[in-house]
């Protein structure tokens, strides 16, 4: 299985210069743990969940610190051809839990760690397990929650 079956659209953030309050509200709202930072069709950096973290836990102001000071320029990305097995792989060797498709230097897609946990999860069924449909995405069902007020 190749990761091109199971990228979802990447979000991306408005700019580099974007406050990280309105980045993190935009996670929240597209139930991303990350946004891609572009210059045009230039893949620039990544925000992450983590570096929202950071940003806080540093002291700075999420309404004036740019996505540009704690986001993370050397983006590691994969080819939409590349296996599902080898990008989680490359996953856990960098210690990283979103990784960007691009396909002749254009994004094409995102895969996160969530995405491919549901697709282990789904491929690996034991007797007496919860039932997953093998194309229904964790993002997806997160989405359909929030859309129908369900946040508990």
């Amino acid at each position: 299985m190749y990761v091109s079956e199971i990228m979802t659209k990447a979000s991306i953030t408005e700019s580099a210069s974007e406050p990280i309050r309105a980045a993190a509200a935009r996670m929240w709202a597209k139930q991303t743990g990350s946004l891609l930072v572009m210059d045009g069709d230039t893949l620039i950096g990544i925000i992450t969940e983590r570096d929202v973290m950071k940003c806080i836990a540093r002291g700075l102001d999420v309404e004036t610190t740019p996505v540009s000071a704690v986001m993370t320029r050397t983006v590691q990305t994969v080819s939409p051809y590349t296996t599902v097995n080898d990008a989680a792989r490359q996953m856990a060797a960098r210690w990283i839990r979103h990784l960007p498709v691009t396909e002749d230097g254009v994004v094409v897609g995102m895969v996160s760690q969530r995405d491919l946990v549901g697709i282990f999860a789904a491929l690996t069924k034991e007797p007496d397990s919860i039932e997953l449909a093998s194309d229904e995405l964790v993002r997806e069902r997160r989405l359909a929650r929030i859309e129908s007020g369900d946040l508990d």
